[in-house]
């Protein structure tokens, strides 16, 4: 099984619809190669609910399993940032953080 793994920098976020959300957006160029590889013509597999996409995302020494999204308005993925997370790294709205992303493609 192959995996995707990226690191990049990018701010966190408060989604200001219903209820409190935390994100970080990922860049375009490895949206798009989630994207692609992740999709069900490459892999043979149904997408998961809504577009998403397992991951295992790390800032800092703290790793946890999610779920990225594809946002229509960004025209990228989104990770939520749960937070446990937050707290456990000291990150808040505005602040640039360091994501690293692991995505097994299934190929």
């Amino acid at each position: 099984m192959e995996e995707l793994d990226f690191t990049f920098t990018a701010p966190l976020w408060l989604y200001q619809g219903k209820g409190a959300w935390y994100f970080i957006t990922v860049p375009t160029e490895q949206s798009e190669q989630i994207k692609f590889f992740t999709s069900p013509d490459i892999t043979g597999r149904r997408r998961r609910g809504w577009g998403a996409v397992k991951v295992t995302a790390s800032i800092g020494e703290q790793t946890w399993s999610t779920s990225i999204f594809p946002s229509k308005e960004r025209a990228t993925y989104i990770l939520p940032v749960k937070a446990e997370i937050r707290k456990k790294t000291g990150v808040a709205v505005g602040d640039e953080v360091e994501i690293n992303l692991e995505i097994k493609t299934g190929l």
